[in-house]
């Protein structure tokens, strides 16, 4: 007998042995006991979460030859015939695939004859938002008046795309994902039930790994178990995902706690030789903080292993919610890096320099002495032409601090003097003068407090000299941009010609 996948071996039958859908077949088992039954269903939801699976079994439901019923005896012809895919009277549609209004109207020409072996006939339609505009026109005038005998079972993970029209007509189900915990008890009893070896471990691994769908789960369960001769592992699961683990990135935290930088580069340098993706060690480390915080306030709500319960004395409340902040951010940012390793170390320097509380964050030596703007245009205020070293340099900061509109012209058009003790000084050029005013200049102290995580002392003073501001610095950038296009355009040979033909001139804008 060839071998049948543990996704398909595993479908559920019946309303008891879905996983993690118990508001949903509450609802539908009550409505089916009491013959409330609604013409037309619409199931949503992510992929793997049992739309189509729910669908099949409200069909068995409807049709089992005992009776409309939330338990199907699944031993009757009807029942059995719905399992094996031969039941007569239930079509199956992969909206996908038949878009076209003649694929429709054809499908609903057989709606007024009556069902050839069961109590109903029942068109479930898959991923129902790929139709047509025509076909859902085609589709809304049976779904008005639709015969007795015929019910709708739609599924799609889009429900957005459907016309408001056809939304109205059906009673909507929204599936959940699958909780990570419901997934690993459900593979647990799946390799129990099977016979196979397995690491608790590496069934909460797969079940993070499926994202809250069960289908995954069950596929990567298969991969699994080839890929461990037969047996589920944790270190072959993490080599078969290619992942992380909070256990790989103890290191890393433990450095952190210790204020130990040696130990720290030492940890990132062996992993970065197994070539991880960055990002996911964010996630993983995110998720590490998470878990520390919660044990920190909350002992009781989470199981910590013994690495996470010693974090959770080490750091402070304070540390552990800058470390989330910084990895959040450093996730955030991680693609605008030059590359992924350095944006990652970059992110744990910042964990490793800073400490809660501004005075430490934003210590940093003046950028330029207070200038009266009376003396400003006779002499300029040199240090203000160049950047401030580390956290103090205003061009790195501004992108960070999610200003929009007149508070970001206001700030890019400003310059850092100085930055210490909690107060923070900008320059403003004499010519953006009349943009300053007390709204502008708090929501910049506010994005800067939220920056820095405590209050920050904005002054911001106008200055008539030339300051390097990051406008002025975007301002040089886009020149030079347009220089290199112009000179590019101008030595392409199809370009000369035509400037030879016909005395043309070239006029070059960035967009």
């Amino acid at each position: 007998m060839s071998y049948q996948v543990l996704a398909r071996k595993w479908r559920p039958q019946s309303f008891k042995d879905m996983v993690g859908q118990e508001a949903i077949l509450r609802m539908l088992a009550n409505a089916l006991e009491q013959k409330r039954i609604h013409h037309a269903y619409l199931f949503t939801g992510t992929r793997g979460v049992g739309k189509t699976t729910l669908a099949r079994i409200l069909a068995k439901c409807l049709n089992c030859e005992k009776d409309v019923t939330s338990t199907p005896c699944g031993t009757c012809h009807i029942c059995k015939a719905v399992d094996a895919g031969q039941f007569l009277d239930l079509y199956e549609i992969d909206a996908a695939s038949r878009t076209k209004v003649e694929d429709t109207r054809e499908l609903l020409d057989n709606v007024l004859y009556p069902p050839t072996q069961g109590r109903y006939k029942i068109y479930l339609i898959d991923e129902v938002h790929m139709l047509s505009n025509h076909s859902f026109n085609a589709l809304l005038k049976t779904l008005e008046e639709p015969p007795e005998h015929v019910k709708f079972l739609l599924a799609t993970t889009d429900p957005k795309k459907l016309p408001i029209t056809i939304l109205s007509r059906c009673l909507q189900f929204h599936l959940k994902r699958i909780l990570p915990e419901q997934i690993t008890g459900h593979l647990q009893h799946i390799c129990e039930t099977e016979k196979i070896s397995f690491e608790l471990p590496a069934l909460e691994r797969l079940a993070h790994g499926a994202d809250g769908s069960m289908r995954d789960a069950l596929s990567l369960l298969d991969q699994a178990i080839a890929y461990g001769h037969g047996a589920v592992n944790f270190n072959d699961v993490k080599n078969m995902l290619g992942s992380m683990a909070q256990d790989d990135v103890m290191p890393l935290a433990t450095a952190l706690a210790s204020q130990d930088g040696a130990q720290l580069f030492a940890a990132i340098e062996q992993l970065a030789e197994r070539a991880p993706d960055f990002q996911q060690v964010l996630e993983e480390l995110i998720s590490l903080f998470h878990k520390v915080a919660i044990t920190q306030i909350i002992p009781d709500a989470v199981k910590a292993n013994d690495t996470a319960a010693a974090l959770a004395k080490q750091l402070t409340p304070a540390e552990v919610q800058l470390y989330y902040q910084i990895a959040l951010l450093g996730r955030r940012d991680l693609a605008l890096s030059a590359a992924q390793q350095q944006g990652f170390e970059m992110t744990m320097l910042r964990m490793l320099a800073f400490k809660p509380g501004c005075t430490d964050i934003v210590q940093a030596p003046a950028a330029v002495k207070a200038t009266p703007k009376t003396q400003a245009a006779e002499k300029p205020v040199a240090a203000a032409q160049q950047p401030v070293s580390g956290m103090a340099d205003w061009n790195n900061i501004l992108p960070a601090l999610g200003l929009s509109g007149m508070a970001y012209a206001l700030a890019s058009n400003c310059a850092m003097d100085s930055m210490a003790d909690n107060k923070i000084k900008l320059f403003l050029t004499a010519s953006h003068e009349p943009m300053l005013n007390a709204k502008l200049k708090d929501r910049i102290a506010e994005a800067l407090g939220k920056h820095f995580g405590c209050e920050i002392q904005l002054d911001i003073a106008v200055s008539a000299a030339d300051l390097a501001t990051p406008a002025k610095q975007q301002q040089v950038q886009q020149s030079k941009k347009l220089d290199a296009a112009t000179q590019s355009i101008l030595q392409d040979p199809k370009v000369k010609q035509l400037i030879d033909m016909y005395d043309a001139t070239v006029e070059v804008s960035l967009v």
